[in-house]
């Protein structure tokens, strides 16, 4: 006595069984060099009908199926050299079969199309290494997904590629607000976390855009390959280049060659945005003149001057010649371009400095912006002052004055040597330069050593001592974790109970060489103030003492010395097949 149910679902996974052993047995195993292509598994009738309520197997549609959109036979992922055979990749159609007895195994044993499909074509490469010399044996057999859930025919073609969406515009913006579901408001907030996606033909320059002109674009010649100049070189939105190159002149044709003539750079008409028809004419700023001596003339009335060849004698020269082009252009926020400037160089060449030697600059200036002075970019420059400030709360920025001569100060020497006349006037802290100032200091009995302390300690100090110094010289403000504190250290004589009066302030400042070898970069690692105290003289009644006050600044030098790194020698890790010296071994 069994189940009442039992029997049905035994006559259905047997049906299930029956239909796997079909699908299997249709499937051939197929050789490669002579091959033949698998058939594609089908599934018998079931002897037994499903019970009511369960659910179909999809039938085939009628009708031959879309051809794949992948050949997995000419699929090959490892072929990376063109018209070169890949070591080890037995799928690529360059290599021969001698190149096939030399492979130790096949480095993409199987090549699939998408494994979604529930029967799809399988490219199988392996090598027989039996047969002498090993040959590729290649397979192309039907791989049947196990998963339930698969892709069982792709009957609509336009899914198998994607569809250029359609642009609205004057002509078709009705008929897309009629298929147009309606529209939908965003919050700012969702506004803000869209990315927005600019339209064919955005009015504006980006970022490394070439900077249109009325026939082309702005050239600005460039050494490429080598130290010549070449003259196709597109000049790139917001990036700032100056570079040399040399051009080879003959010197009896100068004036037609147009890369030595002015209008070749000024001529130009610059689109005020891309594929726009207002254009910035470039306005020539200063033409300056070299003799053959290297002197140099600036002309009061810019005008175009041609190159001309003159001949002196057994002498022939080429005047008006252009050395050097510096182009400025003036662009804003929303990415126009609204004054374009010129400045130029012109010379007087010879067969002597021939090849010539020409120099090219590009700059862009933001509108109606000033540029910031610094003191470096990103290292110090020698000469220039040391940028400093103060934290006024922990977890804010770095506050600075507006005059960067005054951010790091010591005293200033002066001819009449009074402290107290001094009160103020302030010598500003160079970098590279060790600088030494002092002043005397008059003392009486009149004046208490406790009143007389703080305000020579303000001498030396100065109003505003700052608490941070910049590692370089263009460190922002609000990067407070890469500021060097100054550490601020007092130091008193060994009297105890007697007044101590600050008479010196020593600041050392020291700095590394950051980067590379060839371009290193000034970085400021440790700033210590140090503030000397001595006891009070003593001034006896009806006398004068005078004391000498003094200010320091060092600047020590403590890079390590560079050391040459080499790379480690390449080793050779390679496997050779095992009968490479057949027939010799």
């Amino acid at each position: 006595m069994g189940l009442p149910g039992l029997r049905p679902l035994l006559l259905v996974l047997s049906g299930c069984w029956a239909a796997v052993r079909a699908q299997t047995a249709a499937t051939p195993a197929v050789t490669a060099d002579n091959f033949t292509e698998a058939a594609p598994a089908t599934s018998g009738p079931s002897a037994s009908p499903a019970p009511p309520g369960t659910s179909r197997a999809p039938e085939p549609s009628s009708g031959a199926r879309p051809a794949p959109v992948t050949d997995v036979a000419a699929l090959c992922v490892c072929d990376l050299s063109p018209a070169q055979c890949d070591v080890n990749c037995c799928c690529d159609p360059d290599c021969s079969s001698a190149d096939f007895s030399v492979f130790s195994a096949c480095s993409v044993p199987v090549v699939t199309g998408d494994s979604q499909f529930c029967s799809q074509k399988a490219a199988i490469y392996s090598l027989n290494f039996t047969s002498h010399p090993p040959e590729r044996i290649f397979k192309l057999v039907d791989q049947v997904n196990p998963s339930v859930f698969c892709v069982h025919i792709t009957n609509y073609k336009p899914a198998l590629s994607f569809i250029d969406p359609e642009v609205p515009d004057e002509s078709n913006f009705d008929e897309l607000v009629k298929t147009s579901t309606g529209f939908t408001l965003n919050t700012e907030s969702d506004a803000a976390l869209t990315p927005k996606l600019d339209a064919p033909g955005a009015a504006k320059y980006e970022h490394g855009a070439s900077v249109q002109t009325a026939d082309a674009f702005l050239r600005l010649p460039s050494p490429l390959t080598s130290s010549v100049c070449a003259d196709g070189n597109p000049a790139a939105f917001l990036v700032n280049q100056a570079v040399k190159c040399t051009r080879r002149v003959n010197l009896e044709q100068c004036e037609d060659t147009e890369a030595l003539s002015m209008t070749y750079y000024s001529s130009p008409r610059i689109l005020r945005v891309p594929n726009s028809r207002t254009k910035v004419p470039i306005t020539i700023q200063s033409i300056v003149i070299q003799s053959l001596n290297k002197t140099l003339t600036r002309l009061a009335d810019p005008e175009v001057l041609p190159p001309s060849l003159i001949t002196a004698g057994h002498a022939t020269v080429c005047t008006n010649v252009v050395l050097e082009v510096k182009y400025r252009l003036t662009y804003t926020d929303a990415g126009e371009i609204t004054k374009a400037d010129l400045r130029l160089l012109l010379g007087t060449v010879s067969s002597a400095v021939l090849p010539l030697q020409q120099k090219f600059e590009i700059h862009f200036v933001q509108h109606s912006t000033k540029p910031i002075p610094l003191s470096g970019n990103p290292g110090y420059v020698v000469g220039l002052p040391l940028a400093a400030g103060f934290q006024p709360q922990k977890g804010s920025g770095i506050i600075q004055t507006t005059n960067r001569y005054g951010q790091l100060t010591i005293l200033r020497s002066t001819t009449e040597q009074d402290c107290l006349a001094l009160e103020g006037v302030r010598a500003p802290v160079l970098f590279g330069h060790d600088m030494q100032s002092g002043c005397k200091l008059r003392l009486t009995r009149a004046l208490p050593c406790r009143l007389l302390a703080p305000i020579v300690k303000s001498l030396l100090v100065g109003q505003g001592f700052p608490d941070y110094v910049a590692p370089f010289g263009n460190t922002r403000a609000q990067d407070v974790l890469d500021w060097v504190p100054v550490h601020f250290v007092t130091q008193s004589s060994n009297m105890k109970d007697s007044c101590q009066l600050p008479v010196a302030l020593v600041i050392e400042v020291k700095w590394t060489k950051y980067g590379s070898l060839l371009n290193p970069q000034a970085k400021i690692v440790n700033v210590t103030a140090r503030l000397l105290s001595s006891s009070f003289p003593e001034v006896h009644s009806g006398s004068e003492r005078t004391t000498l006050l003094s200010t320091a600044v060092t600047f020590v030098d403590v890079s390590a010395p560079a050391e040459a790194g080499f790379r480690a020698r390449p080793t050779i890790n390679a496997r050779l097949p095992f009968n490479f010296f057949f027939p010799f071994v």
